[in-house]
This record gives C-alpha cells, sequence and structure tokens, in this order.
C-alpha cells in the first residue's frame, strides 16, 4: 500500500529545477542569517500554510493560469509556498543587521505574518469566487468542522500541558500545533460523513474505513476515529518536541512549525476544497 495521496506528482523539469533553485537559496540564505526560530515565528507561518493550500485547491479546481499551475499540485503548492516566505523572511532579515537587531525576531515574525496574511486573503479569496461564480459555494459545514476542529484541538493541548507540565514550554505554537490536526481530522470526517468526499490518502483512508466497519458506524460514521488518530498524533509530537525547544529553541520550534503544517495545510485544503467543490 502506497503511503502517497493519489495525485502526488513532482511538476515537470522546467518548473521543478527553477523551484528547486529557489528552495536552495532561500535555505542557504536563512543559514547564513540563522535568525531566531521562536514560538512568535511558528504562528507568523500560519497564513503562509493555509496560502499553499488555498493555492492547491485552486489547482484542484483547474482554476489557476496554465503558466502557475504546474507549481501547486501535490506536494510542489507547499513547496512553492515556503520559497516565497523564505524570501520573504530573508527580505525582512535584511533590515536589520546581520550581527544584531533587537534579537528576538519580533520584526521578521511581524512582516513574515503580514505578508502572509495577505497572500492568503488573495488565494483564499479566490477560491470563494470560484464558488461563487459556479453557484457551488456552500461553507457553512466546513466551516464548522474548520472552527469546531480547532477548538476540540486547542482543548486537547491545554489537557496535554496539564497532564505533562514540561510541554508547556512549547507555549501557543504547541496548541497551535495540535489544533491543526484537529483541523485536518475534523474536516475530513466533515468530508467524508457528511458530504460525502473520499479520502485521498491511503493510510488516512485505512483508518476511515475501519472505523466504517465497526458497530459505531451508523451512529458515528467512519471519520470519528481519523480525528481521535489525528489529535493524539499532535499531542504527542508537541508533548515530545518539547525537550528540544527548552533545550534548542530554533530547532525544537523549526519541528514544530513543521507538524503545524502537516495538520493545518491538509485540514485547510479540506475546508476549502469542500465549500466550492462542484
Amino acid at each position: 500500500m502506497t503511503l502517497l495521496p493519489e495525485g502526488f506528482a513532482l511538476p515537470p523539469l522546467a518548473y521543478l529545477l527553477p523551484l528547486a533553485i529557489a528552495l536552495g537559496g532561500v535555505a542557504y540564505g536563512l543559514s547564513r542569517r540563522a535568525p531566531a526560530f521562536r514560538g512568535r515565528h511558528v504562528l507568523a507561518l500560519l497564513p503562509w500554510m493555509c496560502t499553499g493550500a488555498a493555492g492547491h485547491v485552486l489547482h484542484v479546481l483547474d482554476a489557476l493560469p496554465d503558466a502557475i499551475d504546474p507549481l501547486f499540485g501535490t506536494p510542489a503548492a507547499y513547496l512553492t509556498t515556503a520559497a516565497f516566505a523564505g524570501a520573504v523572511w530573508l527580505a525582512a532579515l535584511a533590515r536589520r543587521p546581520a550581527d544584531g537587531g533587537d534579537g528576538d525576531g519580533a520584526d521578521d515574525a511581524a512582516v513574515l505574518a503580514a505578508a502572509g496574511s495577505v497572500a492568503l486573503l488573495v488565494a483564499a479569496g479566490r477560491t470563494l469566487a470560484y464558488g461563487v461564480t459556479n453557484g457551488t459555494l456552500n461553507p457553512w459545514l466546513p466551516a464548522v468542522g474548520l472552527v469546531g476542529g480547532a477548538v476540540l484541538g486547542v482543548v486537547v493541548g491545554l489537557l496535554v500541558y496539564r497532564l505533562y507540565p514540561t510541554a508547556t514550554v512549547a507555549g501557543s505554537a504547541g496548541l497551535v500545533a495540535v489544533a491543526a490536526h484537529g483541523i485536518d481530522g475534523v474536516t475530513t470526517a466533515v468530508g467524508v460523513d457528511l458530504l460525502g468526499f473520499g479520502e485521498r490518502t491511503p493510510l488516512s483512508r485505512l483508518i476511515i474505513e475501519f472505523a466504517a466497519g465497526l458497530p459505531t458506524a451508523e451512529a458515528l460514521g467512519g471519520g470519528w476515529l481519523f480525528v481521535l488518530v489525528k489529535l493524539a498524533v499532535g499531542a504527542l509530537v508537541v508533548a515530545a518536541v518539547a525537550p528540544t525547544i527548552r533545550e534548542e529553541p530554533a530547532e525544537g520550534n523549526a519541528l514544530l512549525a513543521v507538524v503545524a503544517a502537516v495538520g493545518l495545510g491538509p485540514g485547510v485544503h479540506n475546508a476549502l476544497l469542500f465549500a466550492v467543490a462542484p
């Protein structure tokens, strides 16, 4: 059984090579600057994660110009967004001396968040406009799934902090990481059980199909087990990363950002796609 989602494919070489060069350049620039990476940076990257998800929805809907469409497939959408976010971060860092500045990353995190928010407004607005134009906009259940998943994730994160105080070093970024997986889990359950969508990732589909075969299926559907698995994974990973955050804040918070992206990207993709798909 493959672990890759349906539609997973790298873009053509004419797109892949420039994208790889851009990512390599951003990675090199950030390694040279070695900026602080704190919890505020994890939060600042959230709009970018959502932008990548919205871009991929537009790709799925064939609503992007042909010239850029290959950059927003799976997984290219998130790599493209990462390259843009990294370039913005480097530009923000360039406003301060390489050996100093305020030292806590507040300014560059604010610029990163603001630019990501603008990008998200454009991408999400274009996605919702597709639904309006085609008469397919039906956002209510997806919105409930998104908000409900976030709230459920925060509650689980707070419970982790209460039971395992060491994890509190992750702060709000840790709560966001768990909430991101809650969003992925609940929006998936809404799509599968209430809206009739399928699950593209084989392992996730296996969990949902297993739950659908249990005696609880008639009352609870098949998505509930996936929600529990996602929340458990998010909570356990945040607890496991906490010691790294304490000892090596930059590395630990970078791991938290990856954990959040793995949940938030697919979750926001679900919500937007379910809201506008024919």
